[in-house]
């Protein structure tokens, strides 16, 4: 019989790139916040959402390497 774990999840918002994207974080977290979620941004969590741009080839690099980074370091976050 699987039982319930009682830890409580709790989701990190990572943001990089532009201040649009700081401004869809924030909408995207008060989001999460309406829901009952615990949220976080930019620190330990167990769940770890990347808001970025994909547009731009440095934000692309950038974030594969905070992807990369996190997965890297599993259990910093």
């Amino acid at each position: 019989m699987r039982t319930k774990s009682l830890k409580k999840n709790k989701i990190n918002v990572i943001t990089l790139g532009c201040s649009k994207n700081v401004y869809d974080s924030e909408v995207l977290m008060g989001q999460l916040k309406a829901s009952g979620k615990d949220v976080v941004h930019e620190e330990e969590g167990n769940i770890v959402v990347i808001n970025t741009c994909g547009f731009i080839n440095n934000a692309k690099e950038e974030s594969v390497n905070t992807i990369l980074g996190i997965h890297a370091e599993e259990g910093r976050w």
